[in-house]
């Protein structure tokens, strides 16, 4: 009866294997040129969640809190007079707190959210479009993205993220607000202008955090949990590595 000789041998490397490790180590030491070192998509969506969370938060608070009051000053001419009775009363004014609270402080989240993600997505198309400006886009000559020199575009783009497209997104959203509030001329202009503090306040802290993860080398220390993390499960994947510690 014939028998299946299994294959011991490590899993063969191929021929420029050695050629790869310093380009990996490259890019694994490489910053990211995004905002707060993340890409669009996970910032908008920490950003969303992060601003529905504090929406959620304070407007159930507020809320809740004037529900009570508004439930005690219903009832103050029909207070209890014995133990069960203050019980059930109690019992009663917490319904009321959680059926009031629960849905305006929902309503608030999803509010907050939906401003908080205007903000960003504006922030990103102006860092987008000052991108493809600094690629050769002009008034003149409209070209499209898929026209211009793709890696001219992504270095604009890089080179746009700045605090400059946070003071502007901070304006912009300002005056989207005061048009959906139909405020007056000098309530709107007092909005853009705390939109304007705002957004530059923010982008210059971006600006500082990025300064400060290239000036204290977080992608190239190998003490930093960045770093560890990365040489860890490129160790993993790395059949060599693999072979040893099945070994």
């Amino acid at each position: 009866m014939a028998t299946t000789q299994i294959d011991s041998s490590p899993p063969s490397l191929p021929d420029n294997f050695e050629s790869l490790q310093p380009d990996a180590q490259t890019t694994l030491n490489k910053p990211s040129p995004d905002r707060l070192g993340m890409p669009f998509d996970r910032r908008l969506l920490l950003a969303t969640f992060t601003s529905f969370t504090c929406g959620t938060t304070l407007g159930y608070l507020s809320t809740s809190r004037l529900a009570a009051l508004r439930f005690r000053a219903e009832n103050a001419h029909r207070l209890p007079i014995s133990q069960p009775g203050w019980y059930l009363y109690h019992k009663s004014k917490n319904y009321y707190k959680l059926k009031h609270g629960i849905t305006a402080g929902l309503r608030s989240g999803f509010y907050l959210a939906a401003w908080a993600s205007i903000f960003f997505i504006v922030e990103e198309s102006i860092d987008v479009f000052r991108g493809t400006w600094r690629a050769g886009r002009s008034l003149t000559e409209m070209e499209g993205v898929s026209e211009l020199d793709m890696k001219k575009v992504d270095t604009g783009v890089q080179r746009s993220r700045d605090f400059l497209s946070s003071t502007v997104a901070g304006m912009v959203t300002g005056g989207v607000w005061s048009a959906w509030n139909k405020f007056p001329v000098v309530t709107a202009a007092r909005t853009i202008r705390l939109g304007l503090v705002a957004g530059l306040g923010y982008g210059l802290a971006q600006d500082a955090l990025t300064w400060a993860r290239g000036k204290a080398g977080v992608a190239n220390d190998e003490e930093s949990w960045i770093y560890r993390g990365a040489k860890n499960r490129r160790k993993v994947e790395d059949p060599v590595e693999e072979v040893k510690l099945k070994e």
